[in-house]
């Protein structure tokens, strides 16, 4: 196991790699990257987070929310992800989510060991967040279950819970793009270009945030038909009801704007997912689920313009409390 180094978001962040082995999907070696923050000196708790799709874990104003509340705070950049992917690898790709619980797994031992058994908030953000709860069902099949594990709540941001678009992606097409998985799963699927979410949040262009653009597109990694076919198997998963075990938090915007290229709408709304479905299937996660709609958030709520980002950060001090967590 790889020690801890500098990492570039600068003072106060460091990395460790997780040695994931011979990769199951034919890409050599791979590995996964935990980050953490500087932990207070009175620590209460620990939060892993886990990002989306086109996306690594950039947001240090989050890590700095919990560490003023007595959290210990890590991330984790999934293999071939961000700080993980290694040339000649696929971004992104992944033909089964359960594969993630590898490292998954691996970080939670490590927060564990760190933090002398604190309990453990998960925040997950859009495909993180479908990741999460499914890893969690399957941790609480397990004797003990996902609260013996050590985990103490969920925290899901704009979780990605069913296709967006056309219905009939959602039946016939899907059951199209599982058929060319079958023979050509990292063929690129076509779809029209859009930078509109990205642009809207960078430096250069319409945003206020600074990240790699190369872990972090401005028009998004391409996607492929097995790991699209990867994500509806678990979207199926979820559908069909979960049990993760311990209270869920999942913030959404109140509308969606999809746009191929910006305009000031998109900075108010949900640029990449369907809304509704977040709140349609937020009940499969079972336990308790607590479902905020946060007015004028984007996709990434907290990344959001500054009104909606704080409304998101109130929502979650109000529900820490609520579960007798730090806050």
């Amino acid at each position: 196991m790889s020690t801890w180094k500098a990492d570039e978001l600068g003072d106060g962040y460091e990395r460790r790699t997780i040695a994931l082995g011979t990769d199951p999907d034919g890409e050599g070696t791979i590995e996964a990257t935990l980050i953490r923050h500087t932990p207070p000196q009175d620590l209460r708790a620990a939060v892993l987070y886990v990002h989306g799709f086109s996306d690594y874990f950039f947001q240090k104003e989050l890590a700095e929310f919990f560490t003023e509340r007595g959290y210990a705070f890590y991330a984790l950049d999934l293999r071939k992800c961000g700080r993980s992917r290694r040339e000649g690898q696929t971004g992104h790709y992944v033909s089964d989510l359960a594969m993630y619980d590898q490292e998954l797994n691996a970080s939670l031992a490590i927060i564990r060991d760190e933090t002398d058994g604190k309990p453990v908030v998960l925040s997950g953000h859009s495909t993180g967040g479908l990741i999460i709860p499914l890893w969690l069902d399957r941790l609480n099949r397990r004797p003990g279950g996902s609260k013996g594990a050590g985990i103490a709540g969920v925290i899901l941001n704009s979780p990605w819970f069913d296709l967006q678009g056309k219905a009939w992606m959602r039946t016939i097409g899907t059951r199209g793009i599982g058929l060319v998985a079958k023979v050509r799963p990292k063929d690129l699927i076509k779809l029209p270009p859009t930078n509109a979410y990205g642009t809207s949040l960078h430096v250069t262009a319409h945003g206020e945030w600074d990240f790699n653009t190369v872990y972090k597109p401005l028009e998004g990694f391409p996607v492929s038909y097995g790991w699209l076919t990867a994500v509806r198997r678990g979207q199926a998963q979820l559908h069909r009801g979960l049990d993760v075990g311990v209270p869920s938090l999942v913030l959404r915007s109140t509308r969606t704007k999809f746009a191929r290229e910006y305009s000031p709408a998109v900075d108010e709304a949900d640029a990449v997912l369907d809304v509704r479905q977040i709140a349609r299937w937020s009940g499969c996660l079972g336990d308790s689920v607590t479902v905020e709609p946060i007015e004028g958030a984007r996709h990434d709520v907290f990344i959001s313009k500054e009104e909606p980002r704080r409304a998101a950060y109130d929502t979650v001090d109000r529900w820490l409390a609520a579960h007798d967590l730090p806050s």
